[in-house]
């Protein structure tokens, strides 16, 4: 399981999202940036910069 925490990326965001997938993740997080903080342009380097972030998470 796969873990994103928009956090890291827009200091004070709380969203978090969760999946098996990069590519899952990735499409959350994109959806997420235009929803809820107006973006209206991904750039590919927005790209690289969500999957830098994606960790690893092990479930209990």
């Amino acid at each position: 399981m796969k873990r994103f925490d928009c956090g890291t990326l827009v200091p004070g965001c709380t969203y978090h999202t969760e999946a098996d997938s990069e590519a899952e993740i990735v499409r959350r997080e994109i959806e997420h940036l235009r929803s809820a903080h107006g973006e209206t342009e991904i750039r590919p380097e927005m790209v690289e910069h969500i999957k830098d972030r994606i960790v690893e998470v092990v479930p209990h």
